[in-house]
């Protein structure tokens, strides 16, 4: 794609329609419900991706090209990745561009699970670099949106409060012993609103039910140490990134973490940012205090505003409606659409209906 035919597009909002994708855990009906499918239903395409430049991992799919977006501008549809490499500098901004190339160094994505997720973990970006020869690894970090409600009590499972030992922890999973391992875990209840951190090297697991938005690091790297969920059975090749359990065991983090560490050092209250008008503000949910991978705000909007980024994010509606209006054109956001904002945008102009919030997702600075 040349430049000249992306020039006529700036100053325009970057819409964001569902990208879903293929898993190895169930859900989805959230997702389809949104979407408007009136038989909405559970299925194997449980994640919608997010103004994704990363492609999907799923062995035995390879020939399937999953995760990379399309992104629609004026009722036209073209290839974010494409994009972004055509025009870096308006779309990711200058600064970017010198320090990450043309590469948004973000993946944000609705997780929508009918069931508990695998057991997993997931490699530092240290650890991505020297041993996976990715300039990434998985940081992430959880935004809860809402809870199923035959969910009594909606859970995440993060690190391990009872650690085994390194030969335990190799026991267990070789005898792929699901109740030893789940006893290393206690449940931390979670509710709507809440957003926690989850490092590389921390072992987890989402539970079932659990509507979210998830804010990681650009890779798909994973160390899925259960074998099967929902009757799926993972390949061998899908559990160990194809490296072993030896190699991958240097990959967990075996600090133990107590309920009360986890409130302290992962659960991430927002914290008032800045005021954006006479009623309305910003939060910073996730900042250089839990990682330097992303960052998240979230803005807080009863009166109409103005806003100025000068950097790339991605924008989703968590709450209400608003219209938003650039130098382009303008269009009208409801609950749960999302946006990609360019670097070079300029001023954006937001009008809520009549109250409005809006959770912002930016790359690394």
């Amino acid at each position: 794609m040349s430049r000249s035919l992306v020039s006529p597009y700036r100053r325009k909002l970057v819409r964001l329609p569902p990208n879903r994708v293929w898993r190895s855990y169930r859900g989805g009906k959230t997702l389809e419900t949104l979407a408007g499918v009136s038989d909405a239903s559970d299925g194997s395409f449980p994640e919608d991706w997010i103004a994704s430049t990363t492609r999907a991992v799923n062995i035995g799919r390879e020939a399937t090209l999953e995760g990379l977006s399309h992104v629609t501008i004026d009722e036209q549809t073209y290839s974010l990745v494409e994009l972004v490499k055509a025009d870096p500098d308006y779309f990711l901004g200058p600064a970017h561009v010198a320090k990450f190339g043309p590469d948004l160094r973000l993946l944000v994505k609705f997780l929508d699970p009918s069931i508990r997720l695998h057991f997993q973990v997931h490699p530092t970006a240290a650890f991505a670099q020297r041993f996976l020869g990715s300039p990434s690894g998985k940081t992430e970090a959880y935004h809860v949106l809402s809870t199923r409600p035959e969910i009594a009590e909606p859970y995440i499972y993060l690190g391990f409060q009872r650690p085994p030992s390194r030969d335990a922890l190799r026991a267990m999973i070789e005898r792929q012993d699901i109740a030893e391992i789940e006893a290393c875990f206690d449940k931390v209840s979670v509710k709507p609103g809440d957003t926690y951190i989850v490092p590389g090297g921390v072992p987890h697991a989402l539970g079932e039910g659990v509507f979210l938005l998830e804010i990681q690091e650009p890779s798909d790297l994973v160390v899925r140490f259960e074998f099967e969920r929902g009757g799926y059975v993972l390949p061998e090749s899908a559990r160990f990134m194809n490296r072993g359990l030896d190699f991958c065991l240097d990959i967990f983090d075996l600090t133990p973490r107590s309920l009360a560490d986890i409130r302290r050092h992962h659960h991430c209250p927002p914290q008032r940012l800045e005021t954006l008008g006479a009623s309305s503000w910003r939060e910073l949910s996730i900042g250089p205090a839990q990682t330097a991978c992303f960052r998240v705000t979230k803005s807080f909007l009863d009166e109409a505003v103005t806003t100025e980024s000068g950097r790339p994010y991605i924008a989703i509606v968590t709450a209400g409606e608003v219209t938003a209006h650039a130098a382009g054109g303008r269009c009208r956001l409801k609950r749960y659409d999302k946006v990609f904002v360019p670097a070079g945008l300029g001023p954006l102009h937001l009008t809520p209906e009549p109250h409005a919030e809006i959770l912002e997702c930016h790359p690394p600075s």
